[in-house]
């Protein structure tokens, strides 16, 4: 199980973007993730007449590592910690080490 998750809302703590928020739109392979209007970078890209798409200079976002990164806990309005808990029921769920507030629901 993964400490942060596709959709979840995370906060840069290191790097150009540090303190800026989004939400996690794709989780990929070495520990990294695509966060929605964080780490923007522009790319060169030629025109491709095949597929209709123009060329010129494209800003997207770029991968950004997982140490880079943390959960936004909303009730301290910071970054956190995650932790893993099991619930009586025997379900694994996501917690917030500060708080104790479960993230999972």
């Amino acid at each position: 199980m993964e400490r942060i998750r596709k959709g979840d809302e995370v906060i840069v703590i290191a790097g150009r973007s540090r303190g800026q928020r989004g939400h996690v739109l794709k989780v990929l392979k070495d520990d990294r993730y695509l966060v929605e209007n964080v780490n923007m970078v522009k790319r060169h890209q030629k025109p491709d007449p095949q597929n209709q798409k123009p060329g010129g200079i494209i800003e997207r976002e770029a991968p950004i590592h997982a140490s880079n990164v943390m959960l936004y806990n909303p009730a301290t309005d910071k970054g956190d910690r995650v932790g893993f808990k099991f619930l009586e029921d025997g379900r694994k769920v996501r917690f917030f080490r500060s708080t104790g507030e479960v993230v999972d629901i």
